[in-house]
């Protein structure tokens, strides 16, 4: 009884944060107004000298600098001279417009020739009602090897695929976004981000023992546990949470339909294989041999901060685009280039609203950081935490939550780090903790805001594609079902750090 009423109580919080958050107007008005608030802020923090100073690497240099940051007005000449000036560019530099396009591309042109329904019926027939949670759940994890795809494609993939067995297509939708955004930190694969938070933590590293350096695997045994505690824990707060609160799917099943695939579709998928076979043997003859175009031009890596890592989301959208024609021209969907282009024009023209909706967004992200607000904010609430003499288990844990809360202000991963390792780690490092057990921290800390954070740059596609199937659906019906996934990840895994670290296990083979 007592579990049952605790539950009865944590579905009417959310619901109360989903009404709340959903009364607040569209989410353009709402960085409309957030610019507006950015903007009499910065001008109030400018008159009072606000300021920090501390030290940062230069990513490029490797070398530790002395900063000092100020808030900067926008209300002053250079302020509105940088409002004015800088739109464009604003909007060309925001990484998730190219990326969205571009991935959309081949996503697109796969799911108008009817390839991710087939393979979605296939996924179902294949695969046990219980075990499509697990599947999808796992395959979001793993997916931040190929950068943002997941959000691309796994996510409405994962809407669709529950939508297909009579579930709350939300359901799938919610449990993909958490394993694809709330574990991004970790897997069992090297991504590529990985390269430079290790650089960066090497460089934090040198300023107390030159001869002491990270290597990408430094925190592999901890992800490989990482990836198992989050692939149960999302599992669990779906099915025992999330999904017994959105109750069951009334809308129609649509992409499960028609039983056995047909002979068409069979065929199609042959193709579809044939197509991902070319487009990978293209990609392998451009990476592998030595001197290829997709290997570092001066060590010839292959992995790291290389062309091959930072070229995965033309790969991903060249896999799909094999796939998707060999799909379309096999099963007779695709009669010819034209019918190809017009599938990938429909699916540029449905991104309207969203790319509108980034352009705002884009413009709020260049002015917050015009202002420096974020990065004092940041440096405020570290040096509160490195002054706060705490003994390491404790101190890690409140490293974990700082890193959590900036996330809100600053979402992206290696600009927070930039700021956090020339500080906390030679800190940790002088109470006897590891380098690797601060970089493990942090990941657990960066991670988990990802579902619920409004300034997070995918967080507007989500509402988008949430709005499929629930079309008054905003940023609080968003944040209500993703809430109980941050609290638990963030719990959860926080434990598992700290259990780790108490336990003394090695967190990487180093």
């Amino acid at each position: 009884m007592e579990s049952t009423a605790h539950h009865s109580r944590m579905q009417r919080m959310l619901d109360i944060i989903e009404r709340i958050g959903n009364k607040v107007p569209h989410p353009a008005v709402i960085f409309l107004i957030l610019i507006a608030v950015i903007i009499a802020l910065s001008h109030v923090f400018h008159l009072l000298g606000t300021a920090v100073s501390f030290q940062v690497f230069n990513t490029q240099t490797h070398e530790l600098e002395n900063v000092t940051a100020a808030v900067n007005s926008l209300l002053t000449v250079e302020g509105w001279r940088f409002m004015l000036t800088t739109v464009i560019p604003n909007f060309m530099g925001f990484t998730a417009v190219g990326v969205v396009i571009v991935a959309m591309v081949g996503v697109g042109l796969a799911e108008e020739a009817g390839l991710i329904k087939t393979l979605i019926r296939k996924l179902v027939i294949v695969a046990s009602p219980g075990a499509l949670t697990w599947i999808l759940v796992l395959v979001g994890i793993l997916s931040s090897v190929a950068a943002d795809a997941g959000y691309l494609v796994l996510i409405p993939l994962a809407a669709v695929a529950y939508q297909s067995v009579g579930r709350h297509p939300l359901a799938g939708l919610a449990a993909a976004f958490a394993a694809v955004g709330g574990a991004f930190g970790v897997n069992i694969l090297i991504k590529p981000i990985d390269g430079v938070l290790t650089e960066i933590a090497n460089d934090a590293i040198h300023l107390l023992n030159p001869a002491l350096s990270l290597d990408l695997t430094a925190n592999f045994f901890f992800a490989v546990a990482s990836v198992a505690l989050m692939l149960v824990v999302i599992v669990l707060v779906s099915n025992r949470i999330v999904e017994p609160r959105l109750g069951p799917w009334q809308g129609k099943v649509s992409a499960g339909e028609g039983g056995e695939l047909t002979v068409a579709e069979r065929r199609g998928l042959r193709w579809s294989l044939a197509g991902v076979l070319a487009v990978t043997v293209i990609f392998t003859l451009l990476t592998l041999p030595a001197g290829a175009p997709l290997r570092h031009p001066e060590s010839g890596a292959i992995v790291g901060n290389t062309p091959f890592m930072n070229s995965l989301i033309v790969v991903v959208t060249g896999l799909f685009l094999g796939a998707g024609l060999g799909y379309g021209f096999g099963a007779g969907t695709l009669k010819n280039a034209t019918d190809a282009i017009n599938a990938v024009v429909k699916t540029i023209a449905s991104l309207g609203g969203l790319i509108f909706l980034l352009l705002i967004i884009s413009q709020f992200v260049a002015y917050f950081n015009y202002t420096n607000m974020a990065t004092v904010a940041a440096v405020k609430m570290g040096d509160f935490l490195q002054q706060a003499e705490l003994g390491s288990v404790p101190l890690l844990a409140g490293f974990v939550l700082v890193v959590f809360f900036v996330g809100i202000l600053m979402p992206q991963i290696i600009p927070k780090w930039a700021i956090f390792a020339p500080v906390f780690v030679p800190l940790f490092m002088q109470l006897g903790v590891g380098p690797d057990v601060v970089l493990a921290a942090y990941r657990v800390g960066d991670s988990p805001s990802n579902v619920i954070n409004p300034l997070m740059p995918y967080f507007a596609l989500i509402v988008t594609f949430v709005q499929r199937y629930q079309k008054d659906a905003g940023v609080g019906t968003v944040i209500a079902l993703m809430l109980p996934y941050a609290i638990f990840l963030l719990a959860s895994w926080t434990l598992l750090l700290l259990a780790w670290y108490a336990l003394g296990l090695p967190f990487g083979p180093g």
